[in-house]
């Protein structure tokens, strides 16, 4: 009894066996394609679970929107049992296992047990290659938190937990396996995920794991810029995108990432506009309707590019070339740590260049710039500037009138805009020429 009472101080690892419906994991709450993955590999000799966040979000009551499988099957071994199966990854081969579901392709990701080895790293400690396989326990050790080293198996429905993984979940931890500043080394992204995954999930980062992120920090500069785009998008879609970049920020995360936060919220005003496109994104994420990651991108770059713009209009430049260098200008300072791909910098572009075109409300250019593409996503965000008093509200009001009512009534709102003095002034009610007969009559 005292030994049991020493590991439990300790917190030693090793294997516990948990009754899965006790944790409210079912059987059939995992994705068709992952239990028919399990099925399939455990039919063929070799051991396959249902890993990491799946099995936590489903322990916290959550919907999981991807449903990973571990097994001590090699790449080529699955690809043997799943012909249409792609291996993908250098630093760490994986599989890919495609199902269809309603018309739509998923994907299946499937890993083999990483075992526990010498592999080759940078002068910072970064992991280059890493793939030695080994057993399920090795596996565990090498996960990130102890959260996401759990592993369900669907046949048996039991929860095999190695590193009081379930604990921590009831206390609302987030607590690393290993030492934090070693494993941080290894993978620096890990520190974005343990402030993604803190905010999102309502989890207390422990002071340990807390400790050398502000000191690592630094670190991140030497990710690929492409990884930190996906790291980033995964912080903005999280459901908590506020929460997310606030903790980024109280961990000094976001100076090798998004250095321009703290000039976003130096500004009542520019705050109250992230705070308030970044609610509405995390509005549509809640109700599952589809979010737009150049509109966000838009949202987050706007004002860095407005104030080049006006700075740039000020020095006698053309309005319309002066925001497209503006615009070039922003997007190549923040490439150097976000590699924003093409068709999200795209829509983002023709958000902004729609903006100025909102000034222009005669003769048709209110009825062409109606038909480009881009019309609704530009117009939400002028309705968003408007709303955090960044442009007169005036404007986004008629905007939204002259959506809803007929062409003549346009024609007449354009008429206004362009005699605002003649439509202000009242008709003068014009003196009826006497005709002759009532002339005659006078005369008379």
């Amino acid at each position: 009894m005292i030994r049991k009472l020493i590991g439990k101080v300790l917190r030693r690892p090793g294997r516990q066996v948990l009754h899965a419906k006790h944790y409210g994991v079912r059987r059939e709450h995992i994705h068709h394609g992952a239990l028919k993955v399990c099925d399939r590999l455990q039919d063929a000799g070799f051991e396959a679970y249902v890993v990491g966040g799946a099995v936590r979000d489903l322990i916290l009551g959550k919907h999981p929107k991807d449903f990973d499988v571990a097994t001590n099957a090699t790449p080529e071994q699955v690809k043997h049992v799943f012909h249409r199966a792609r291996i993908i990854g250098r630093r760490f081969r994986i599989v890919h296992v495609p199902f269809w579901e309603h018309g739509e392709e998923e994907i299946i990701e499937v890993t083999t047990f990483r075992g526990a080895s010498d592999a080759p790293t940078d002068a910072t400690g970064r992991i280059l290659r890493d793939n030695v396989y080994g057993n399920i326990e090795e596996d565990a050790a090498r996960r990130d938190f102890t959260v996401n080293a759990l592993y369900y198996d669907p046949s048996r429905e039991e929860i095999l937990d190695f590193h009081h993984g379930v604990d921590d979940l009831t206390g609302r931890k987030l607590a690393m396996i290993g030492d934090p500043s070693l494993r941080y080394r290894e993978d620096p992204v890990r520190m974005l995920r343990a402030v993604r995954l803190s905010a999102k999930l309502g989890l207390t980062i422990t002071p340990l794991t807390r400790k050398p992120i502000p000191e690592l920090a630094p670190l991140l500069e030497n990710i690929p810029s492409a990884r930190l785009f996906d790291e980033m998008m995964k912080l903005l879609f999280s459901g908590k995108a506020w929460d997310c970049l606030m903790t980024l920020r109280e961990h000094g995360l976001h100076k090798p990432l998004f250095p321009l936060l703290d000039k976003l919220l130096s500004e009542p005003a520019t705050k109250a506009f992230l705070q308030k496109a970044l609610a509405n994104t995390d509005t549509r994420i809640a109700e599952d309707k589809p979010v737009s990651a150049g509109f966000l991108f838009a949202a987050l770059l706007w004002h860095e590019v407005e104030a080049l713009w006006q700075k740039k209009t000020a020095a006698s430049e053309y309005p319309v070339p002066a925001l497209v260098d503006a615009m070039n200008e922003v997007e190549d300072k923040v490439e150097k740590r976000l590699a924003i791909p093409k068709r999200y910098g795209t829509a983002m572009k023709e958000i902004w260049m729609l903006q100025p075109r909102f000034e222009q409300r005669i003769g048709q250019r209110p009825f062409r710039l109606m038909e480009q593409p881009r019309f609704r996503a530009g117009y939400d965000f002028l309705l968003l500037r408007a709303e955090c008093g960044l442009v007169e509200a005036e404007l986004a009001e008629w905007w939204t009138q002259f959506q809803m009512v007929d062409g003549d009534s346009r024609l007449a709102m354009i008429a206004r805009v362009a005699n605002p003095a003649k439509s202000d002034k009242k008709p003068r009610k014009r003196r009826r020429k006497p005709r002759a007969a009532d002339a005659a009559g006078d005369a008379e």
